[in-house]
């Protein structure tokens, strides 16, 4: 191997230098084939001191990226034969994800969100299948970054932490950057901050996400920080530099094209220091099921300063967050169920006419709304205030795509014959297979009423979010509905599942790329 005359080698450790040079030699030795099978990865131009690299786990993260598509599921089935656990596959799949495309792809950055879901999904399935949704997402993972290049066109590179001062704001200096479009110092400026402890970048790194509404924006934030229960904490800095760029990437665009900065730049600072939520310590009052419909009704119905006012109003009342959270997560839920669902105009094969999987407003209103509850949750008291405002800004405002009334489903669960357990789940089941969504959800709100256990209404509609492609949105969207099932009060809670119900039902007939072929390697 020949390092270029001006290479600078003065940052690298000389003992990890001759083992990149050992290992090129290896590479060139045997040849690239034999090598990748010893887990090694094929020998490139990028083995300069600027690539990004994971220790013991980067065998693994080149296995992600290397392996022709053809082979690859057997591959990783192989790995779990002998002994690779499915969480170190899914960690090994986020690293490879994120220094492919350092969240700046579509597609790669749905898929990197979906990981963490399927983690979760895992865990609720018989042991013969948790390998399944895992498999998913992993065969998506490999095609996408295969289709942008593989290897050779990662975005992350190792970078150089600025020199700031130990008493600055971290947050408003990694705003002044991303604001600034300046990929260069946003990032030097976030990676100086992540050498601090965890939570503190993460609260630094809010600021930006704050900055606009994007349920992309949101989702990809929260997942990345979600997704270190996984990977350890030694890649956050990896996994949470992905929404810098993010921020960076939008504000290139729109100053290239004249796009005027959201109204809530200005107008959640002013909220925050007009109601004193700067430092105020959350609430724990919980003003009961009729507050919860009106304020659910006002997010959905409301303007979007309007609402974001009226969060803050209900933060500084003592109102606690969760409760704050759950009707906007109602909200958005209401946006689904009022959705008449996808237009001529608007449709395409794997999103046909009257579709409301994949990227419509419900769902994503709905794993927006989850995303900012989430954030509110791991954050310091400016940054828990600050999500739930953003997120009644994000949620309001949408009544416009949707209907004034819900989907008849109330009306024809009355024609079900029977309120027997299996006999609804049955009907569940058959009308996600003919595409029924009303049917679905007219039998999921039945089956809700008669006080049936979730646990099993969950199961029948888990094996959709798993075996259909669901338009880079199944996994999750499945989890956004798991977790706020559990955070909804009973009298409420059912409506998120009649939403999955729909939404199977949306989705069914598209299956997701290489699940039979998975399926037949697991022999399920």
């Amino acid at each position: 191997m020949i390092v270029p005359a001006n290479h600078n080698l003065s940052r690298r450790d000389r003992r990890d230098f001759l083992a990149n040079v050992g290992k090129g030699m290896l590479v060139a030795s045997v040849g690239s084939s034999l090598a990748f099978d010893l887990g090694l990865c094929p020998a490139n131009a990028a083995e300069w001191d600027d690539v990004l690299t994971f220790g013991d786990m980067e065998p693994l993260v080149c296995l992600m990226q290397e392996t022709p598509l053809d082979k690859f599921q057997a591959t990783i089935v192989q790995k779990l034969k002998s002994g690779t656990d499915m969480k170190t596959l899914v960690a090994a799949a986020a690293l490879a994800n994120a220094r492919t495309f350092g969240g700046q792809d579509y597609d790669g950055y749905h898929t990197f969100m979906a990981l963490g879901p399927a983690w979760e999904m895992s865990k609720e399935l018989p042991e013969a299948q948790r390998a399944l949704p895992i498999l998913k997402v992993l065969y998506r993972n490999t095609h996408r970054i295969q289709g942008h290049g593989g290897r050779d066109h990662d975005v992350l590179h190792v970078v150089e932490p600025a020199s700031i001062a130990s008493n600055s704001d971290g947050g408003t200096l990694l705003q002044e950057a991303t604001r600034a479009a300046d990929f260069e110092r946003a990032e030097a400026v976030f990676a100086a901050l992540a050498t601090g402890p965890v939570g503190e970048a993460y609260n630094h790194l809010q600021y930006s996400v704050q900055d606009e509404i994007d349920v992309h924006r949101i989702v990809l934030a929260w997942r990345a920080w979600m997704m270190l229960g996984i990977t350890g904490q030694e890649h956050a800095h990896t996994l949470l530099r992905q929404s810098v760029r993010f921020c960076v990437d939008t504000e290139q665009s729109m100053k290239q094209n004249h796009r005027q900065p959201s109204e809530i730049r200005g107008l959640l600072p002013k909220l925050l220091s007009n109601y004193g939520l700067l430092e105020k310590p959350a609430g724990s009052r919980d003003p009961g099921d009729a507050w919860v419909g009106q304020m659910c009704q006002t997010l959905f119905s409301s303007k979007r300063a309007q609402a974001a006012e009226a969060v803050a109003a209900a933060l500084a009342e003592g109102i606690s967050p969760e409760i704050i959270g759950e009707a906007m997560s109602l909200a958005s839920n209401q946006l689904l169920l009022h959705d008449p669902g996808r237009r001529a105009e608007q449709s395409s094969a794997d999103k046909p006419k009257g579709s409301v999987h994949g990227a419509s407003v419900g769902v994503h209103a709905s794993d927006s709304a989850n995303a900012w509850r989430n954030i509110a949750r791991v954050s310091n008291p400016r940054n828990m205030a600050a999500s739930l405002i953003v997120g009644a800004y994000h949620t309001a405002d949408q009544f416009g795509h949707v209907g004034s009334e819900p989907l008849g489903y109330e009306a024809l669960s009355q024609e079900l014959p029977s309120d027997s357990p299996d006999e609804l789940l049955k009907a569940v089941d058959n009308a996600v297979r003919a595409g029924d969504q009303i049917g679905a959800a007219a039998a999921v709100y039945r089956y809700g009423q008669q006080g049936h256990p979730a646990q099993d209404a969950f199961r029948v509609l888990l094996q959709f979010a798993v075996s259909e492609d669901g338009a880079l949105h199944a996994e999750k969207y499945y989890r956004t509905v798991s977790e706020e099932f559990a955070a909804t009060r009973p009298a409420l809670r059912w409506r998120q599942l009649i939403g999955l119900a729909r939404v199977s039902a949306s989705e069914y007939g598209h299956p997701a790329p290489g699940q039979l072929e998975a399926r037949q390697l697991l022999g399920v």
